[in-house]
């Protein structure tokens, strides 16, 4: 929502913490790009990732100038620019220094912890603000070690998941465009809600298959960031909640979430049934 004039302190305390709780940036950086989008939260945190988050830090202390000359080590001199590691050395950083596997959730928690631009690319900021804010001194052994840490605690630790989980949409979009493709969505969920990740199922159902073979049949559009949050939400409540009875029919959720609900009711599942459990 974009405001004619300047919003009341409340308004703009509400939009900071959104900007804030979305980029782990600091409140000035928040005011600095919400009033730059004349006040539009969504666009506001749009603009900070493709900035890649400035200009490199200033080397302020011994930790700083050891973060940069790592960053510098993984850099290719031919074909990185002095300050981001492209697809090759982002991948090869990934993979070799901090033994991660890129085809599952293990991806997203490091892109989220260096604040990526996008899934083949590490900003010089991110990364050296990334790893001053994880207290873990200036090496790719600790590095990796820290990574591990997440890792095991992300399929528990519903904040980290839920963090991890929002940052996936922001990484995992096609340069200049506010929405994933269906394809994409589809292939991120597989990853994040399988282990390491946190499992969309329980003793009863397997949700993540149900809401797979529903979008086969009934969506066809993309995916854009109120949705993508929102399964997450729907998520956690189906995995307490078989019957399904948190919803509502005048509740806040999105639409195709309405539609899945009344999908699963028409195929048996929901308040009247059974507990039981569901192969499919």
């Amino acid at each position: 929502m974009a405001y004619a004039a300047s919003p009341s302190a409340a308004q703009l305390r509400t939009m900071v913490g959104e900007f804030t709780s979305f980029t782990g940036a600091s409140e000035r950086t928040a005011i600095k790009f919400i009033k730059a989008s004349n006040y539009m939260v969504n666009k506001a945190v749009d603009d900070y990732f493709q900035q890649g988050h400035g200009t490199a830090p200033q080397h302020s202390s011994s930790l700083d100038a050891e973060l940069n000359t790592l960053f510098d080590s993984l850099r290719d001199g031919e074909d990185d620019t002095k300050d981001r590691m492209e697809l090759t050395s982002t991948m090869k950083y990934l993979q070799n220094d901090l033994k991660v596997n890129i085809e599952n959730a293990e991806l997203f928690v490091v892109l989220e912890l260096l604040q990526a631009p996008s899934i083949g690319e590490i900003s010089r900021h991110g990364y050296v603000e990334g790893w001053k804010d994880s207290s873990v001194s200036a090496s790719h052994k600790d590095h990796a070690k820290h990574i591990r840490k997440l890792i095991k605690a992300l399929p528990k630790d519903a904040a980290l998941f839920k963090k991890v989980y929002k940052y996936a949409f922001i990484v995992g979009r096609e340069k200049d465009q506010k929405a994933l493709s269906l394809e994409s969505a589809l292939i991120y969920w597989d990853m994040l809600f399988a282990l390491p990740g946190m499992q969309w199922k329980n003793a009863h159902r397997d949700w993540l298959a149900l809401w797979k073979r529903f979008l086969a049949e009934k969506w066809t559009r993309s995916v854009n960031r109120d949705m993508w949050n929102m399964i997450l939400e729907f998520a956690f409540k189906s995995m307490d909640d078989d019957s399904l009875s948190f919803w509502t029919e005048d509740g806040a959720w999105p639409s195709v979430i309405d539609d899945f609900v009344e999908w699963c009711k028409a195929n048996g599942i929901g308040k009247s049934e059974k507990m039981e459990v569901d192969d499919s």
